[in-house]
């Protein structure tokens, strides 16, 4: 990952936490985590804490994986040294990944061009307007475009981190992960594209996390609004409005992006036809289901299982 000046230590300690803490209980070959940074700058964090490193720019270049965590002003220059390297590493064929700001460095170094790509809301309108050239979509935590990944704001970060280690290493590596971290393995979502409400509590005191839980329970059976209604204890039109007010989505679409967080797994394991994946997760057709998946995840449930073998046999 790239070390700058004037970095948040944020964005470090979570590329640092998931990539280069040792795990051998994990039984899986793991990353070895270069921090890099260009030696004729200085390398001063928010917080008055000085990093250095023995790694450059070159070695930043040769790495299977390269990580822009942010540049230090989105309305500067980045700098060509930078882009250099960042070009370099794009044409060996490195995964190329940003955070928050980030985005601006890849940009930069015209590795956007003609993709979708996000960064912090705040200044997705700004990198719009920098570079027409990219298709900035600022309402989702992440994209992935297989070579070249970008994530939205700081904690949007681990997010986009646990996707990596779970494209590299399945499901239940990165599921093991999140615990150690004490973190949700995927924001309501199951890692698609787009992640929108926040994770049901179950809280008993909450009509609306009961609901949600009742419902995460019962993914397979039918579901409707009136009966996440009748689960809550509330008038629909009550619920409706509740719900919208609490998680800034509907129920509905909620229901579905869980049915579609369910599927992941199946899929990833290959034994069920995709036919069986659908009724499994509650979608009432295949093609209900397919149209569903590849409006979040931007392929088709079979392409999703193919590509994920492929990355999991690499």
């Amino acid at each position: 990952m790239l070390a700058f000046d004037g970095m948040a230590p944020f964005e470090l300690g979570i590329v640092v936490e998931v990539f280069g803490l040792p795990r051998p209980e994990l039984a899986v070959p793991w990353y070895e985590l270069r921090v890099c940074a260009d030696p004729s700058r200085p390398i001063r964090a928010v917080g008055g804490l000085t990093l250095a490193t023995p790694h450059d720019l070159d070695s930043f270049a040769s790495a299977g994986t390269v990580i822009v965590p942010g540049v230090p002003d989105v309305y500067g220059e980045v700098s060509p040294a930078l882009v250099a390297a960042l070009r370099r590493a794009h044409e060996r064929g490195a995964r190329i990944v940003s955070i928050c700001s980030g985005a601006f460095a890849l940009a930069a170094a015209g590795l956007l061009d003609g993709r979708e790509a996000t960064t912090h809301w705040q200044y997705a309108p700004l990198l719009q307007r920098r570079y027409p050239a990219v298709r900035v979509n600022p309402d989702v935590l992440y994209v992935d475009g297989g070579t070249v990944l970008t994530s939205a704001g700081s904690a949007a970060g681990l997010d986009l981190c646990l996707h990596l280690v779970r494209a590299d290493h399945g499901a239940a590596i990165a599921n093991a992960v999140a615990r150690r971290l004490v973190i949700a393995p995927h924001r309501d979502g199951g890692q698609a594209q787009f992640i929108e409400a926040p994770v049901a509590s179950g809280d008993g005191d909450d009509p609306i996390g009961r609901s949600m839980a009742w419902a995460l329970a019962h993914l397979a059976r039918p579901i409707s609004l009136a009966g996440l209604a009748r689960v809550a204890h509330l008038a629909p039109r009550t619920y409706l409005r509740r719900f919208a007010r609490q998680t800034g989505t509907t129920p509905i679409r909620w229901l579905t992006d869980q049915r579609i967080a369910a599927s992941l797994p199946l899929l990833e394991d290959g034994g069920l036809p995709v036919e069986e994946v659908s009724a499994a997760v509650g979608f009432d057709s295949p093609v209900t289901f397919r149209h569903h998946f590849t409006r979040a995840m931007r392929t088709s449930p079979s392409a999703y299982r193919r590509a994920f073998r492929t990355r999991a046999d690499a």
